[in-house]
């Protein structure tokens, strides 16, 4: 004999109606047969579930269900006739918050930056989102339109790696330093402030790196197979492949402007002075760190961020040098 389905304790009962309706309205009509075996109860069970949600609906401001159309309501000569569910008023419930133009242009530009990941976009999923959104703002006849951005050879090559679980080799040019030629494990990539980055076991370095894209060329897929992609993965950003310390020397007074850069263990105090040592992913951007000390940051080290940051305020103050045209 076939077993009988056990009698639904309250809890189990809770849990089904917050199922049973987003799964009516998605089916439209939908036989008790059918529902019965898809939430394992009987169909008396289901057709007892169905009659009950006519009871059930949206509280009017004393607290009670007063109008009809606030409540749930089925098709009943459907029901009694053949058997058949049929939710025909849904509480409401088709009636969702909607994305405002503003959040939805917000939500596209990120879905098509994620879209640029081929194996993120071979599934469909980030371009059904996508053109459910562009439909889907509230206050938007406006049309928002985010223009695809193109795939490089280098963004296919190590997505296509994470995906196939081969090995990529590249060229990976570091700032001050000459090109290397790599074979990586790709393990994840990574995005921020539209910046690309890959994770992954370097068989260079026999270690765990994570590579700038923008430094990245002629890359392309091998037939060596990832063996390393359990290996632990560093906090994103916090070793940057070939990252570079820069030494700067600046007033102790001044060193609250340095932010997030400044750690316990970066940098030490003597006479009034603080010398720290900061971690960049490009050693030449400590240019734009030393704006803010009005010429009071001393760079020392290493000799690439010394030249940067000499040749860019020289290069500002050779405009202040200019002959006037205009006498």
């Amino acid at each position: 004999m076939m077993a009988q389905p056990k009698p639904l304790l309250a809890a189990d009962r809770v849990r089904l109606y917050l199922t049973l309706v987003p799964y009516l309205l998605e089916h439209g009509q939908v036989s008790l047969a059918e529902a019965a075996a898809e939430f394992g109860v009987s169909p008396r069970e289901m057709r007892a579930m169905v009659e009950k949600l006519t009871v059930i609906g949206l509280p009017g401001e004393s607290g009670f269900w007063q109008q009809p159309q606030e409540m749930f309501d089925i098709n009943w000569d459907l029901l009694d006739q053949e058997d058949v569910i049929e939710i025909t008023n849904d509480v409401a419930l088709r009636r969702v918050p909607r994305f405002t133009a503003r959040e939805a242009a917000a939500l596209l530009a990120g879905l098509q930056m994620v879209a640029a990941v081929p194996a993120v976009s071979d599934s469909g999923l980030v371009a059904g989102l996508i053109s459910k959104l562009s439909r889907g703002a509230a206050d938007a006849p406006a049309d928002v339109v985010v223009a695809p951005g193109a795939v490089d050879v280098v963004r296919e090559a190590v997505s296509r790696g994470v995906q196939e679980g081969r090995a990529v080799s590249f060229t990976y040019q570091a700032p001050d330093a000459e090109p290397t030629t790599r074979t990586v494990d790709p393990v994840q990539i990574l995005i921020t402030n539209a910046q690309w980055y890959l994770q992954g076991w370097c068989h260079l370095r026999q270690a765990m790196r994570t590579f700038h894209l923008d430094r990245v060329s002629d890359p392309h897929l091998t037939d060596i197979p990832i063996t390393h992609a359990g290996e632990h993965v560093p906090e994103a950003f916090a070793s940057l492949d070939d990252e570079r310390e820069v030494t700067v020397r600046l007033p102790e007074r001044l060193a609250p402007l340095l932010g997030d850069f400044l750690t316990a263990a970066n940098h030490e105090t003597q006479a009034g002075a603080l010398t720290a040592r900061l971690h960049l992913a490009d050693p030449r951007g400590i240019k734009r760190l030393a704006a803010r000390f009005g010429g009071r940051m001393e760079v020392l080290d290493p000799p690439i961020a010394r030249n940067a940051a000499r040749e860019w305020a020289a290069s500002g103050l050779a405009l202040y040098r200019q002959p006037d045209t205009n006498d």
